[in-house]
Formats: structure tokens, C-alpha cells, sequence
């Protein structure tokens, strides 16, 4: 049965999910399409390009992604505390970065401010506070991100209708063995599908832009000191939009305003939000607040499942066990047996057999599905 996003996606319960979201009838619409011999590769890297810079404009973070040729992968981490520190100004930059806003909006962000009504800038301040609950909402996040996507390949194809299936699927991560099993089931797609060899050349994938990204900070360090003095800053990660010209407007109820000019900014403005940095690996006992491992020790585990899930390279599983899969306490022969289908057999909950259990009695359910797969691979057993 169909569930309300509401009690899929409950902050309450975690901060972390695993998104997906399909091309129309899985369709090669992101990729090479065997039938027709199109290719839409190019896509993919749209797709990527716009998750990350999305991220820069809402309170979400990302940890991994994949995209594939007709489906992609999220998984993120929704920082509602940081849009509560945003100020009014802050708030409604970031959101006319992406949507036009109502005229008092921009006649707010514009010298107009100081000629507005009391009752302009009271609306002002109920428009904020919806704005704010919005950058902190993965719905909107993924409206924003599949309706500038369709919006572009429907415009290079010289047509309209779907270019996504119906609502995106989501779970959630409720403790760190789960975040740990969704990021690398996310990671190790391309190897999964046969596309990719290694970690290295699994295009369009959060862990080959890390492995990138370490490679260029060590050429970096190896650089002499003046060519490093040469090199640009990178953006700040939040850079604000200039607030536009001002328009004058007259007041009206806040759900009108709300929804009046609710259609997404043209693409040569969304292309200049900058992209945001993958979130950083830390190891801690602070998994609300950061990706709880090292990357040294992800990676390891990555090339280990890389060797068992590729489809025409399937090692044996080794004798010596990944450190992070015994540091969290998992079953590692059973994790590495079950990793290329370990999120199919969850519903929309995935965690350890305890937060599960927990979250089936405060939801008034008699089990969570998964269960029996996560007694498998997030136990210990016993020798």
C-alpha cells in the first residue's frame, strides 16, 4: 500500500535517506539507448551538476549519488537547525534562486524595502517562514531537481510530457550501519551494472569525484608554491543570488503569494548557483551531524564489494574482514554475499534489527519489512 510522504520522510525519526527516482517506462532517456543507438549520456552529468547545486541553495547535504543511464541515487542529510538560523534576507535569496518569487518578495530584496507597507513586510514574514520549511523539505529539493532535468531533455527533444515516473522512492537511514549500506549500494552501481571496472572510472558517481578530488589536492601539494599562489579560490559554498530589480506589487492572501510565480527560474540562472562540496567523512560517534566514518576506511570496503559484485568479476569473498564493517559491529560475510540487492529487500525504513523494531512500535506496526535481512547483515554471530 501506498504510504504518505509524510510518514516516509518523518525528520523526527533521522535526518538521512536514500532516494530514487526513474526515468519514464525506464526508458534510456540519460542514456545509451540500444534500441535507437541515441546516446543521452551527457545527461547524467546535468543530473549531477544539478544535485550538487541544489545542495547549495537548501539545507541538504549529500553523501553519495549514482546516475545511471535511466534512474539515479541519492542519499542525503537534511539539516533543518541551519535554515532556522537564516534570516529573512537569507531565506528569500536562496529561494528567488530558484523561483521568481511574488512581487513583494522582490521589492524585499530590492532598495524598495524601506517604501513597504507594515502589512507588505507582515506578509513578508509568513512568506519566509514558508519559504524556510521548503529549504529544508526533500520533496521540494526533488521537484526542483527532476523539473529543471525534464524541463531541459523535453526542450532538446522538441517535446512535452513526463520525462520522470510518478513520486520518487525514499527510505529512511535510521542509524549508521544503514548510511553505511545505502552509501556504497549507491556507489557500486555503475560496477553492479557492468559499466565500470573500478571505483576510479564509475562516472557520474560521488565516490569517483572523491577519489578525484584526493588525487588533485595531492598534485596540489606537490605543486611549487608560486603556481599554488596563481590558482583561484574556489566559491563559497552559500554564495547568495543579487536580489532583482524591484516590482511593484499589491498585497494579497500569503497562500496566493506563496504560489505566484511558482515556476522554476530559466536555466541560464540555475547553471550560475554554485555546486556544493560532498559532505566530509569524519570519523565520530556524531552520526546526526556528519558521515560517522573515514574515508580511508570506505574506500577499502568499496574496492572489497567492488570485486564481489561485478557481474563479470565476481571475486571470492575475502578472509580478512573490511575494518569498518567489524568496527560497526556487521556480519561481514553475510554484508559482502547480500550487498548487490541489500536496499530491494527493505521497505521504506532500513537500519539494524533494534531501530527497527523500535520504529515498527512507534508507528503501531507489527514488523518493519526488512527485518529478517537486517538480523543477517547488522548482527554479529556467533562462531
Amino acid at each position: 500500500m501506498t504510504q504518505p510522504r509524510a510518514a516516509i520522510i518523518s525528520l523526527e525519526e533521522t535526518p538521512w535517506y536514500h532516494v530514487v527516482s526513474r526515468c519514464v517506462r525506464r526508458a534510456f532517456l540519460c542514456g545509451h539507448d540500444p534500441l535507437t543507438g541515441a546516446s543521452y549520456e551527457h545527461r547524467r552529468a546535468w543530473i549531477e551538476a544539478r544535485i550538487l547545486s541544489l545542495s547549495s541553495v537548501f539545507a541538504i547535504d549529500i553523501a553519495a549519488y549514482a546516475v545511471m543511464s535511466n534512474h539515479y541515487h541519492v542519499v542525503l542529510r537534511v539539516d533543518s537547525s541551519r535554515t532556522h538560523a537564516w534570516t529573512t534576507e537569507q531565506i528569500l535569496t536562496r529561494w528567488t534562486q530558484l523561483f521568481a518569487g511574488p512581487t513583494s518578495v522582490q521589492r524585499y530584496l530590492s532598495e524598495d524595502r524601506v517604501r513597504m507597507s507594515a502589512a507588505e513586510m507582515a506578509q513578508i514574514e509568513e512568506l519566509t517562514e514558508i519559504y524556510r520549511a521548503r529549504l529544508h523539505d526533500v520533496s521540494w529539493f526533488m521537484r526542483v531537481l527532476n523539473e529543471s532535468i525534464a524541463r531541459q531533455a523535453n526542450q532538446e527533444d522538441g517535446v512535452k510530457g513526463r520525462f520522470w515516473e510518478g513520486r520518487f522512492r525514499s527510505q529512511a537511514l535510521l542509524d549508521e550501519q544503514a548510511l553505511l549500506a545505502a552509501m556504497v549500494y549507491v556507489d557500486l552501481n555503475p560496477i553492479r551494472a557492468g559499466i565500470a571496472d573500478n571505483l576510479e572510472r564509475s562516472e557520474y558517481t560521488s565516490i569517483a569525484r572523491r577519489i578525484r578530488n584526493v588525487t588533485a589536492r595531492e598534485d596540489a601539494e606537490k605543486c611549487p608554491r608560486d603556481r599554488k599562489a596563481k590558482t583561484a579560490p574556489a566559491p563559497p559554498l552559500r554564495t547568495l543570488k543579487t536580489p532583482p530589480s524591484p516590482s511593484l506589487g499589491g498585497i494579497g492572501s500569503t497562500k496566493d503569494h506563496a504560489s505566484e510565480n511558482n515556476k522554476l527560474q530559466p536555466e541560464r540562472s540555475l547553471k550560475n548557483i554554485p555546486q556544493a562540496s560532498l559532505m566530509f567523512f569524519e570519523e565520530s560517534d556524531d552520526f546526526e551531524q556528519s558521515i560517522p566514518f573515514s574515508l580511508e576506511e570506505y574506500l577499502e570496503l568499496g574496492e572489497t564489494l567492488g570485486r564481489c559484485v561485478h557481474p563479470m568479476k565476481r571475486g571470492l569473498i575475502p578472509d580478512t574482514s573490511p575494518r569498518l564493517l567489524v568496527r560497526l559491529g556487521m556480519e561481514p560475510q553475510q554484508f559482502l554475499r547480500h550487498a548487490d540487492h541489500v536496499l530491494k529487500t527493505f521497505g521504506p525504513a532500513i537500519g539494524t534489527p533494534e531501530t527497527l523494531s523500535a520504529l515498527a512500535l512507534r508507528r503501531k506496526h507489527r514488523r518493519m519489512r526488512g527485518i529478517s535481512m537486517a538480523r543477517q547483515i547488522f548482527e554479529k554471530h556467533a562462531a
